[in-house]
Protein backbone atom coordinates (compact mmCIF):
# COMPACT_ATOMS: atom_id res chain seq x y z
CA UNK A 1 0.00 0.00 0.00
CA UNK A 2 1.34 3.68 -0.63
CA UNK A 3 1.54 5.87 2.25
CA UNK A 4 -0.92 8.49 1.60
CA UNK A 5 -0.37 12.15 0.38
CA UNK A 6 -1.35 13.73 3.89
CA UNK A 7 1.10 11.49 5.68
CA UNK A 8 3.94 12.70 4.29
CA UNK A 9 2.94 16.51 5.20
CA UNK A 10 2.67 15.49 8.88
CA UNK A 11 5.95 16.96 10.72
CA UNK A 12 8.83 14.84 12.15
CA UNK A 13 8.17 15.66 15.43
CA UNK A 14 6.44 14.21 18.44
CA UNK A 15 2.64 13.83 18.94
CA UNK A 16 -0.42 12.21 18.69
CA UNK A 17 -2.22 10.82 15.34
CA UNK A 18 -5.67 9.72 15.28
CA UNK A 19 -7.47 7.86 12.37
CA UNK A 20 -10.64 8.12 11.22
CA UNK A 21 -12.92 5.54 9.35
CA UNK A 22 -14.97 6.50 5.93
CA UNK A 23 -17.99 7.40 8.36
CA UNK A 24 -15.49 9.93 10.34
CA UNK A 25 -15.67 7.23 13.14
CA UNK A 26 -12.07 7.14 15.24
CA UNK A 27 -10.34 4.15 14.61
CA UNK A 28 -6.93 4.73 16.75
CA UNK A 29 -5.34 7.20 19.08
CA UNK A 30 -1.68 6.40 18.85
CA UNK A 31 1.60 8.33 19.99
CA UNK A 32 5.00 8.99 18.15
CA UNK A 33 8.58 10.26 18.67
CA UNK A 34 8.34 11.18 14.86
CA UNK A 35 5.05 11.71 13.70
CA UNK A 36 5.66 11.23 9.69
CA UNK A 37 7.73 8.31 10.47
CA UNK A 38 5.33 6.65 12.42
CA UNK A 39 2.21 7.10 10.70
CA UNK A 40 3.87 6.21 7.53
CA UNK A 41 4.81 2.87 9.14
CA UNK A 42 1.03 1.63 9.25
CA UNK A 43 1.31 1.82 4.68
CA UNK A 44 4.39 -0.43 5.06
CA UNK A 45 5.48 -4.16 6.04
CA UNK A 46 2.74 -5.14 8.85
CA UNK A 47 3.19 -8.73 8.97
CA UNK A 48 4.20 -8.41 13.14
CA UNK A 49 0.94 -6.69 13.55
CA UNK A 50 -2.16 -8.20 12.03
CA UNK A 51 -4.04 -6.67 13.84
CA UNK A 52 -2.73 -3.12 12.37
CA UNK A 53 -2.90 -4.78 9.27
CA UNK A 54 -6.58 -5.36 9.31
CA UNK A 55 -7.37 -1.39 10.67
CA UNK A 56 -5.27 -0.06 7.94
CA UNK A 57 -7.66 -0.18 4.92
CA UNK A 58 -9.90 1.07 6.88
CA UNK A 59 -8.37 4.18 7.22
CA UNK A 60 -10.40 7.68 5.54
CA UNK A 61 -8.46 10.17 7.40
CA UNK A 62 -5.23 11.23 9.35
CA UNK A 63 -5.67 14.21 12.44
CA UNK A 64 -2.49 14.90 14.41
CA UNK A 65 -1.41 17.47 17.00
CA UNK A 66 2.04 18.23 17.47
CA UNK A 67 3.24 18.15 20.99
CA UNK A 68 6.49 19.98 22.21
CA UNK A 69 8.22 16.66 24.01
CA UNK A 70 7.48 13.16 23.99
CA UNK A 71 5.94 13.21 27.43
CA UNK A 72 3.40 15.94 26.28
CA UNK A 73 2.76 13.24 23.69
CA UNK A 74 2.23 10.33 26.24
CA UNK A 75 0.42 12.63 28.44
CA UNK A 76 -2.33 13.73 25.75
CA UNK A 77 -2.54 9.56 24.65
CA UNK A 78 -3.20 8.86 27.92
CA UNK A 79 -5.56 11.46 28.59
CA UNK A 80 -7.82 10.80 25.28
CA UNK A 81 -7.68 7.37 26.06
CA UNK A 82 -9.08 7.47 28.79
CA UNK A 83 -11.78 9.68 27.99
CA UNK A 84 -13.07 7.66 25.18
CA UNK A 85 -11.09 4.67 23.81
CA UNK A 86 -11.51 3.36 19.93
CA UNK A 87 -12.59 0.31 18.53
CA UNK A 88 -8.82 -0.76 17.72
CA UNK A 89 -6.91 0.81 20.99
CA UNK A 90 -6.37 -2.32 22.99
CA UNK A 91 -5.90 -0.50 26.46
CA UNK A 92 -7.53 2.73 28.22
CA UNK A 93 -4.08 3.64 30.20
CA UNK A 94 -0.92 3.55 28.93
CA UNK A 95 2.30 1.28 30.19
CA UNK A 96 3.88 4.01 32.58
CA UNK A 97 2.47 4.70 36.10
CA UNK A 98 1.55 7.97 37.22
CA UNK A 99 4.04 9.60 39.65
CA UNK A 100 4.99 12.66 41.34
CA UNK A 101 8.51 13.95 42.94
CA UNK A 102 8.30 15.18 46.56
CA UNK A 103 11.03 17.50 47.76
CA UNK A 104 11.67 17.56 51.53
CA UNK A 105 14.31 20.53 52.39
CA UNK A 106 14.23 20.02 56.21
CA UNK A 107 16.93 19.70 58.28
CA UNK A 108 15.88 16.06 59.53
CA UNK A 109 15.11 14.01 56.05
CA UNK A 110 16.01 16.50 52.99
CA UNK A 111 15.89 15.20 49.91
CA UNK A 112 13.64 13.49 47.12
CA UNK A 113 11.24 11.16 46.87
CA UNK A 114 9.07 9.31 43.80
CA UNK A 115 5.29 8.97 45.04
CA UNK A 116 2.30 8.23 43.53
CA UNK A 117 0.32 10.51 45.37
CA UNK A 118 0.67 14.34 45.48
CA UNK A 119 1.55 16.32 48.62
CA UNK A 120 2.73 19.50 49.78
CA UNK A 121 5.86 20.73 47.80
CA UNK A 122 5.34 17.90 44.80
CA UNK A 123 5.99 18.27 41.34
CA UNK A 124 4.66 16.42 38.54
CA UNK A 125 2.82 14.79 37.43
CA UNK A 126 5.46 12.15 35.39
CA UNK A 127 4.63 9.09 33.47
CA UNK A 128 6.57 6.64 34.46
CA UNK A 129 8.09 5.52 37.89
CA UNK A 130 11.25 4.16 36.36
CA UNK A 131 11.81 7.17 34.91
CA UNK A 132 11.36 9.40 37.69
CA UNK A 133 13.42 7.12 40.10
CA UNK A 134 15.93 7.72 37.62
CA UNK A 135 15.85 11.27 37.32
CA UNK A 136 16.23 11.55 41.21
CA UNK A 137 18.77 9.50 40.83
CA UNK A 138 20.83 11.96 39.13
CA UNK A 139 19.51 14.92 41.32
CA UNK A 140 20.96 12.92 44.17
CA UNK A 141 24.40 12.62 42.39
CA UNK A 142 24.59 16.52 41.10
CA UNK A 143 23.17 18.44 43.71
CA UNK A 144 23.32 15.52 46.97
CA UNK A 145 21.07 17.18 49.45
CA UNK A 146 20.39 14.35 51.56
CA UNK A 147 24.22 14.53 53.22
CA UNK A 148 22.95 17.41 54.46
CA UNK A 149 21.05 16.68 56.97
CA UNK A 150 21.29 17.12 60.59
CA UNK A 151 21.71 13.97 61.60
CA UNK A 152 24.19 11.15 59.48
CA UNK A 153 25.41 7.90 60.01
CA UNK A 154 28.95 7.40 59.85
CA UNK A 155 28.75 6.16 56.48
CA UNK A 156 26.84 9.34 55.29
CA UNK A 157 29.29 11.78 57.02
CA UNK A 158 32.07 10.32 54.88
CA UNK A 159 30.10 10.47 51.54
CA UNK A 160 29.37 14.36 52.94
CA UNK A 161 32.66 14.87 52.99
CA UNK A 162 33.83 13.24 49.66
CA UNK A 163 30.88 14.80 48.33
CA UNK A 164 32.18 18.17 50.10
CA UNK A 165 28.61 19.70 51.20
CA UNK A 166 27.20 19.84 54.83
CA UNK A 167 24.31 21.17 56.71
CA UNK A 168 24.69 24.79 55.51
CA UNK A 169 24.78 23.83 51.93
CA UNK A 170 21.21 22.79 52.41
CA UNK A 171 19.27 25.53 51.10
CA UNK A 172 20.93 25.98 48.15
CA UNK A 173 21.19 23.07 47.04
CA UNK A 174 17.34 22.97 47.68
CA UNK A 175 17.02 26.10 46.08
CA UNK A 176 18.56 24.83 42.70
CA UNK A 177 16.51 21.43 43.05
CA UNK A 178 13.53 23.43 42.99
CA UNK A 179 14.76 25.14 39.93
CA UNK A 180 15.26 22.39 37.87
CA UNK A 181 11.83 20.92 38.97
CA UNK A 182 10.21 23.89 37.92
CA UNK A 183 12.64 23.85 34.53
CA UNK A 184 14.76 27.06 35.02
CA UNK A 185 16.86 27.09 31.95
CA UNK A 186 20.14 28.58 33.45
CA UNK A 187 19.61 25.25 36.63
CA UNK A 188 18.43 22.67 33.50
CA UNK A 189 21.59 23.71 31.68
CA UNK A 190 23.66 23.51 34.22
CA UNK A 191 22.24 20.44 35.68
CA UNK A 192 22.99 18.78 32.19
CA UNK A 193 26.49 19.89 32.31
CA UNK A 194 27.25 18.43 35.58
CA UNK A 195 25.81 15.13 34.74
CA UNK A 196 27.74 14.76 31.15
CA UNK A 197 31.10 15.98 32.77
CA UNK A 198 30.07 12.71 35.59
CA UNK A 199 29.35 10.85 32.52
CA UNK A 200 32.85 11.77 30.50
CA UNK A 201 34.49 11.20 33.57
CA UNK A 202 33.15 7.52 34.25
CA UNK A 203 33.99 6.60 30.91
CA UNK A 204 37.36 7.94 30.39
CA UNK A 205 38.06 6.16 33.66
CA UNK A 206 36.76 3.15 31.77
CA UNK A 207 33.77 2.44 34.42
CA UNK A 208 31.31 1.94 31.35
CA UNK A 209 28.82 0.69 33.46
CA UNK A 210 28.68 3.86 35.83
CA UNK A 211 28.78 5.92 32.39
CA UNK A 212 25.97 4.00 31.48
CA UNK A 213 23.93 4.55 34.63
CA UNK A 214 24.30 8.27 34.65
CA UNK A 215 23.40 8.55 30.92
CA UNK A 216 20.25 6.85 32.01
CA UNK A 217 19.97 9.03 34.70
CA UNK A 218 20.50 12.14 32.13
CA UNK A 219 17.51 11.03 29.78
CA UNK A 220 15.72 10.30 32.36
CA UNK A 221 16.13 13.82 33.79
CA UNK A 222 15.52 15.63 30.26
CA UNK A 223 12.04 13.56 29.73
CA UNK A 224 10.86 14.74 33.32
CA UNK A 225 11.64 18.69 33.03
CA UNK A 226 10.46 18.35 29.03
CA UNK A 227 7.78 20.50 28.11
CA UNK A 228 4.56 19.72 29.19
CA UNK A 229 1.25 21.30 29.66
CA UNK A 230 -1.51 18.44 29.06
CA UNK A 231 -1.13 17.14 32.77
CA UNK A 232 -0.95 19.26 35.54
CA UNK A 233 -1.36 19.08 39.65
CA UNK A 234 -3.92 22.11 39.25
CA UNK A 235 -7.11 21.24 38.90
CA UNK A 236 -7.78 23.70 35.83
CA UNK A 237 -10.39 23.73 33.44
CA UNK A 238 -10.12 26.02 29.83
CA UNK A 239 -10.68 25.82 26.53
CA UNK A 240 -8.01 26.57 23.96
CA UNK A 241 -8.57 26.94 20.02
CA UNK A 242 -6.76 27.49 16.86
CA UNK A 243 -8.41 28.36 13.26
CA UNK A 244 -6.72 27.78 10.25
CA UNK A 245 -7.91 27.99 6.28
CA UNK A 246 -11.44 27.59 7.49
CA UNK A 247 -10.66 24.62 10.09
CA UNK A 248 -11.47 25.31 13.99
CA UNK A 249 -9.09 23.12 16.24
CA UNK A 250 -10.66 22.62 19.76
CA UNK A 251 -8.74 21.13 22.86
CA UNK A 252 -10.75 21.05 25.87
CA UNK A 253 -9.05 20.88 29.44
CA UNK A 254 -10.67 18.94 32.65
CA UNK A 255 -9.17 19.38 36.41
CA UNK A 256 -6.00 19.98 34.84
CA UNK A 257 -6.11 16.99 31.78
CA UNK A 258 -6.41 17.97 28.30
CA UNK A 259 -8.82 15.25 27.22
CA UNK A 260 -10.62 16.35 24.63
CA UNK A 261 -9.78 17.41 21.13
CA UNK A 262 -11.98 18.30 18.07
CA UNK A 263 -11.75 20.11 14.89
CA UNK A 264 -13.70 20.80 12.26
CA UNK A 265 -14.60 22.91 9.76
CA UNK A 266 -15.60 26.66 10.70
CA UNK A 267 -16.24 29.81 9.02
CA UNK A 268 -13.53 32.63 10.76
CA UNK A 269 -16.84 34.78 11.95
CA UNK A 270 -18.10 31.81 13.68
CA UNK A 271 -14.57 30.58 15.15
CA UNK A 272 -13.60 34.17 16.97
CA UNK A 273 -15.73 33.46 19.93
CA UNK A 274 -13.31 30.42 20.73
CA UNK A 275 -10.07 32.26 19.51
CA UNK A 276 -11.15 35.40 21.67
CA UNK A 277 -11.76 32.85 24.62
CA UNK A 278 -8.41 31.10 24.04
CA UNK A 279 -5.84 31.70 27.46
CA UNK A 280 -2.77 33.86 26.02
CA UNK A 281 -0.50 31.27 27.17
CA UNK A 282 -2.18 28.38 24.79
CA UNK A 283 -2.80 30.16 21.61
CA UNK A 284 0.83 29.00 20.12
CA UNK A 285 -0.21 25.27 20.81
CA UNK A 286 -3.73 26.07 19.55
CA UNK A 287 -2.93 27.71 16.23
CA UNK A 288 0.25 25.52 14.96
CA UNK A 289 -2.06 22.71 15.07
CA UNK A 290 -5.10 24.32 13.32
CA UNK A 291 -2.20 25.28 10.49
CA UNK A 292 -1.18 21.46 10.91
CA UNK A 293 -5.04 20.27 10.59
CA UNK A 294 -5.87 22.90 7.67
CA UNK A 295 -3.16 21.16 5.73
CA UNK A 296 -4.04 17.57 5.81
CA UNK A 297 -7.44 17.71 4.55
Amino acid sequence: MSVPAEVRRLPNQPGVYRFRDAEARVLYIGRATQLRSRVASYWSDLRDRPRLRRMTPLISAVEAVVCDSVHEAAWLERNLLRRRKPRWNRARDGQESTVHIGLEEGPSSPGLKVLYSPGPGCFGPYLGGARARNAVSALHRIRPLAYTAARLTGAERDMAAARGVTAADRAALAASIRAILARDPAELATARADLIAARDRASSNLSFELAAEIHEELEALDWIVSPQRTATLEPTDLSAAGWSNGILVLFRVRAGRLDEWTQRPCPPERAKRYLTATPADWRDFATRNAELAASLQ
